[in-house]
């Protein structure tokens, strides 16, 4: 039996935090990722905007760091275009902190050298001062039998990091020409799933291998990805983007999924969605959340009737 969604529900009508750069389909602000700082509360959201290919500056064009004190006003104080790490596209990044107080921009972008996504990172005193001319691969697909590897997201437990990334998996259609367009997972010829991999200083990072992939058929037959992920009782529950077919690949919706100990997951709705916007191709992706002071807030990227996505927020109890 499926089980029923946790209180509080993403509202679709939640409070607009980012339009998207134009109207129409392949205009996207989104991918959010949100980090707090626990030494004054502040909160810092990573985002990505996106642009129909052929418009300049296309596809994933320009990642950004937004900060607040409310949760809900943000201010950009830093950003950055694809130009600068010679990609085709950015995609969604992420914020940590480490024992020293130094910054960790983990981001993801297809790399110029293999044309497959990669996950990289820059270091910096603040969130403000990251340097794209100083960046490193963190994690490279080849060297762990991928075809792909993006959409960092980073837990902090029991003195460890543990990151979630969107993996393709190779299936018998994958082959070299799958990276022509440097997007494999708009192919059809990989499975998006979700790996781990675990470090205690944000530098060195063990893989650990898939932990959520996708299985038979139904919504999430093609992609498995999980967003965000929080302790409950018992274990820990996640968000996560699923689709039927990489004719999805860009319009995700958002289900749950449930461990007890962050490397084996089982999906809590097998039989449809959680989440899905009412409007468009009915799209909710890249759900984040933040707890502070009673309060929960959730970042998503929904779908608007003309098609574009805009990145919005909403705060419960």
């Amino acid at each position: 039996m499926t089980t029923p969604c946790p209180t509080p529900i993403l509202p679709p009508n939640g409070t607009l935090v980012r339009p998207p750069p134009g109207s129409g389909l392949g205009y996207w602000a989104g991918a959010p990722g949100v980090f707090r700082d626990d030494r004054d509360g502040t909160l810092y959201l990573t985002y990505r905007l996106r642009r129909p290919r052929g418009v300049s500056p296309d596809r994933g064009g320009e990642a950004r760091i937004a900060r607040s004190t409310d949760g809900i006003h943000f201010e950009d104080v830093w950003s950055v275009r694809k130009e600068a790490y010679s990609t085709a596209s950015i995609e969604r990044s992420g914020l940590a902190r480490d024992r020293s107080g130094r910054w960790h921009y983990l981001t993801s972008y297809v790399d110029p050298t293999d044309g497959r996504w990669c996950v990289a990172r820059l270091v910096a005193d603040a969130p403000d001062r990251f340097d794209p001319a100083t960046v490193e691969r963190v994690l490279s697909a080849p060297a762990l039998g991928l075809e792909g590897i993006k959409d960092p997201w980073i837990l902090q437990h029991e003195g460890r990091h543990h990151l979630f990334v969107s993996v393709a998996l190779p299936t018998p259609r994958t082959g070299e020409a799958s990276h022509a367009t440097h997007d494999i997972y708009n192919t059809g010829e990989c499975l998006s799933a979700t790996g781990l991999a675990v470090s205690g200083d944000l530098r060195d990072w063990t893989w650990v291998g898939v932990v959520f992939a996708p299985e038979g058929e139904g919504w999430d037959a093609y992609c498995r990805r999980i967003n965000t992920v929080w302790p409950v009782e018992g274990g820990f529950l996640a968000c996560y983007d699923g689709s039927a077919s990489h004719r999805e690949n860009y319009e995700e919706k958002t289900g749950l999924a449930f461990s007890t100990d962050l490397r084996v997951w089982k999906t809590l709705h097998p039989d449809a969605p959680c989440w899905t916007s009412p409007a468009g191709s009915g799209s909710l992706r890249y759900a984040d959340r933040v707890a502070a002071n009673g309060r929960t807030a959730w970042y998503y990227e929904i779908a608007r009737e003309d098609g574009a996505h805009e990145l919005r927020v909403a705060i419960g109890t």
